[in-house]
């Protein structure tokens, strides 16, 4: 089983749901107590919240680029960063290490063309959807992403911080995103992006007036597919 390096705190309630998430998976393909090989870096994210609001970039790429070489130091065959808005930095901190580093905006593009889908809406932080680095990545992959309005775009990201980062699960903050969501069915989005690794805590993908796609769990799934690929293979020659 390879091993996976996670970069993880960003916020912790989300990387909770990754170690849970890949586990789960990794128990139920191989059964009994299997458990995955796992390495978890949790940084400290208030760190990493003053850079974004200080528009450091280089220097959170440099964190995370940091910690990156540390895990595939200790033997992480993959990396994942486990914030979607971090993406803004991935392609420096693939340039950092060898091991390849699963992208989380590739793996939810991959799922939405298998299930046709090519208007949908990203619900996610403020730097998420504006600074353009997640709707470029999607367009390369033919889909055409739709974001809320500037009202909406605002109530997403105060929802992401204030709230769900946290650990606060409020009803009415449920209702205003689904709120979000009907509106952006009306202007024509055909599918929801959960594009935040927090919204999974407020918001069912399965309960959603459109088709849900939750990044989190397309990106803990590709993790585990690369952990037992060498597993899976093993299998199959010994039968």
């Amino acid at each position: 089983m390879r091993k996976i390096g996670l970069i993880g705190g960003m916020s912790f309630e989300s990387s909770a749901v990754y170690y849970r998430m890949i586990n789960e998976a990794v128990r139920q393909r191989l059964g009994g107590l299997h458990s995955a090989e796992v390495m978890l870096h949790s940084v400290d994210f208030q760190t990493i919240v003053d850079l974004q609001k200080a528009g450091r970039w280089d220097d959170a790429a440099q964190r995370l680029s940091d910690v990156a070489r540390g895990l595939e130091k200790a033997g992480a065959d993959c990396v994942l960063i486990c914030t979607n808005t971090m993406h803004l930095i991935a392609d420096a901190v693939q340039a950092s290490i060898t091991v390849p580093l699963i992208n989380i905006i590739d793996e939810t593009a991959q799922g939405l063309k298998a299930a046709g889908i090519r208007r949908p809406l990203l619900l996610a932080t403020r730097y998420t959807m504006e600074h353009g680095f997640y709707g470029d990545r999607m367009s390369g992959h033919g889909i055409e992403m739709m974001v809320p309005d500037a009202a909406g775009r605002t109530l997403v990201h105060d929802i992401i911080f204030s709230e769900l980062c946290a650990g606060k699960i409020l009803p009415a903050s449920r209702e205003a995103l689904m709120r979000v969501i009907d509106d952006a069915k009306a202007r024509g989005a055909d599918a929801v992006i959960l594009g935040c690794t927090e919204i999974c805590l407020i918001l069912d993908p399965k309960a959603l007036p459109l088709p849900g796609f939750d990044s989190t769990a397309l990106h803990a799934a590709t993790a585990v597919e690369f952990a037992l690929a060498e597993t899976t293979d093993q299998s199959k020659s010994a039968a």
